[in-house]
């Protein structure tokens, strides 16, 4: 389902990629075992974290942040939990799917993009951008990727980067079924984290949707 370009493997090497297909989910209306998860993850973080200095050094968000500190962003989910913790915002409610994925990336810190299955056109690769490449991301506007950043692409266009996150062509609907979660794991992110990241949405899927069932799951590095 996935390659991985000996110039990806040279260039991040010792870091890793997250793939894990989950099946059969549902966009329900009433989940109210997932909303009552997302408000006692809410308090959880906001009892963990007494200041932004001591988020911003807490582990994974400080690998992530010094990847994106090489392209002078700030890594998105740091600021996610921020509004959160410190400007009580709540988790959003967008989709059973969609909500899981957020909540275990609140909750573990590891980057983490969604996609349609029935959209991927297959295989997938994983390869490290030039510079030239483009795409259309999540909000619609045309994207040039950043040089050096990862890239995901099917065999028709790029899917995701970490800079600038997934695509609008295979993004998660209302009524997808199928849903493929990609993990980036820059290095110092273990295969064992990211197996656990996996292990909580799904455990948060199913929460919402208990015929959801795990298809694939691998680790590439």
């Amino acid at each position: 389902m996935l390659s991985v370009t000996e110039r990806w493997k040279q260039i991040h090497q010792g870091a890793s990629l997250g793939l894990m297909v989950v099946k059969n989910v549902s966009s329900l209306e009433q989940y109210e075992a997932l909303q009552d998860c997302k408000r006692d993850l809410e308090a959880v973080l906001r009892a963990t974290f007494t200041s932004k200095e001591e988020l911003s050094k807490s582990f994974p968000i400080s690998v992530y942040s010094e990847y994106y500190k090489r392209y002078k962003k700030t890594y998105h989910v740091f600021q996610q939990l921020e509004s959160i913790i410190f400007k009580g915002k709540s988790i959003p409610d967008v989709s059973p799917v969609v909500e899981s994925m957020f909540m275990a990336e609140l909750k573990n810190g590891l980057l983490t993009a969604g996609h349609e299955y029935a959209a991927l056109n297959l295989p997938l690769t994983l390869d490290v951008a030039t510079g030239n490449e483009t795409y259309t991301l999540i909000n619609g506007k045309k994207q040039a990727v950043k040089p050096q950043d990862m890239i995901l692409s099917d065999a028709a266009d790029i899917i995701s980067s970490i800079i600038y996150g997934p695509d609008l062509r295979t993004c998660i609907l209302p009524d997808t079924k199928d849903v493929v979660f990609i993990v980036y794991a820059p290095v110092g992110i273990s295969r064992d984290m990211v197996i656990n990241h996996f292990t909580d949405i799904y455990a948060y899927v199913k929460l919402a949707s208990p015929e959801a069932r795990i298809d694939q799951q691998h680790v590439y590095a």
